[in-house]
């Protein structure tokens, strides 16, 4: 087996070298962030109140919040997600508390601030605390979905069921929808989409992509660190050692979420990067010279087993809808620039069925708000608009979408 770049001993830090991260200037200080003294010992969070200042701008008057820690939902490298309630409106919410350098800026609020779209989890607000040894934490305070997708599948693994097709559409078409948003909007790549990091609300089946601690704005020549994203949703350009990569990364992974709800499982569960890429080659065979030209141009070891690729339709069991296979097949390309973007993924036939006006969820309610687009259309097609957007939908909101020209 050829060559790959070392994977380092220890878990990655979710963040590029700190030089990537702007330092912060007299007037980046955000003045509806106050800090909060948060007394004892920090490392208990449950049973805590936080309480902060915001408002204050505009002349909008100033006013206490607090929030009472109920249990933890999250820990990682970054910090630790708790489960809050707030005190004065008994809303709950999801409080991310990571330790601060006080020298830059925190690249995920940054990116949070600027997100508004029904599949991104939204960020109320943030403030900072400190605590008595004098350490600084940014608390990032979004809207609370309880159940990640993660969840969700293995409740169905655990029941022994496949998880119904109709949720499968529903999930995978919000994830590109999202997606679509955060790639086209603000030119930002997730690299960690995974089912853990994908929420679930169990009533309205609405999904929101979450944890923005790995994300990027992608610049154009601009070099990236490769050790990102999960291993098992990991795109083979990473595992190559590539560091111009683009969003394209985030749809190889979203297909390798897609192949997760189908199997029941994951489809490449490598347990290093080697082993990782011996699972990619058992299904899309080994790449040519020109596919690992395409991953990443500098590298140059092409000692690898020539294996063929095994037929999706084999992949798969028997009764796999074939819209599903070709979607998967469109996804998981090694060329970066022959998966299908986000916004092509939501038109794909596969998800015809949310379109139909008659469409629901099996118990009978509504399906979430799936077709009111942001800014991710702007750009596109009329045909692919008209792909987008059904025509009962056209009708109700009187849009009017030019036809394509007949060839």
């Amino acid at each position: 087996m050829a060559s790959l770049p070392q994977e380092p001993p220890l878990p990655p830090d979710n963040h590029d070298s700190a030089a990537a991260v702007a330092r912060p200037t007299e007037n980046d200080t955000d003045k509806e962030m106050s800090a909060a003294v948060v007394q004892g010992n920090d490392d208990q969070v449950d049973g805590h109140i936080i309480s902060t200042t915001i408002g204050g701008k505009n002349g909008e008057p100033k006013r206490t919040i607090s929030y009472m820690a109920e249990n933890v939902v999250g820990t990682g490298s970054f910090g630790v997600v708790f489960q809050a309630k707030c005190v004065e409106t008994g809303e709950t919410v999801a409080i991310k508390k990571v330790l601060q350098d006080r020298r830059y800026k925190n690249r995920e609020l940054q990116l949070m601030r600027s997100m508004d779209h029904p599949n991104v989890v939204s960020l109320k607000h943030c403030f900072y605390s400190t605590t008595i040894k004098d350490e600084l934490f940014l608390n990032l305070v979004m809207e609370y979905v309880p159940v990640t997708m993660y969840r969700v599948l293995k409740r169905h693994i655990s029941a022994n069921q496949r998880m119904p097709l109709i949720y499968i559409k529903l999930y995978t078409y919000q994830i590109f929808r999202g997606l679509a948003y955060i790639h086209a909007v603000h030119g930002v790549c997730h690299r960690d989409v995974k089912p853990q990091n994908l929420l679930v609300d169990p009533v309205t089946h609405q999904v929101k992509l979450c944890d923005f601690g790995s994300a990027k704005v992608l610049v154009k020549g601009e070099a990236n660190i490769s050790y990102i994203c999960s291993r098992y949703y990991r795109a083979p350009e990473l595992i190559f050692g590539a560091t111009e990569y683009t969003s394209s990364i985030d749809i190889w992974s979203a297909g390798c979420v897609l192949a997760e709800l189908l199997l029941g499982q994951p489809l490449f569960p490598g347990e290093n990067a080697v082993d990782q890429l011996v699972e990619i080659i058992k299904v899309l065979g080994t790449p040519t010279r020109e596919e690992i030209r395409c991953m990443n141009p500098n590298y140059a070891d092409f000692r690898f087993p020539q294996i063929k690729a095994h037929p999706w339709h084999k992949v798969f069991h028997k009764r796999m809808p074939p819209e599903a296979i070709d979607l998967a097949s469109r996804l998981l390309q090694y060329s970066p620039n022959f998966r299908c973007t986000a916004l092509e993924a939501c038109a794909h036939c596969f998800f015809d069925e949310l379109r139909d006006p008659n469409a629901h969820l099996p118990n009978g309610r509504p399906l979430p708000p799936l077709f009111n687009f942001k800014q991710e259309l702007d750009g596109a097609s009329p045909e692919l608009i008209n792909k987008l957007i059904p025509e009962h939908i056209r009708r109700q909101s009187g849009l009017n979408v030019q036809q394509p020209a007949a060839t």
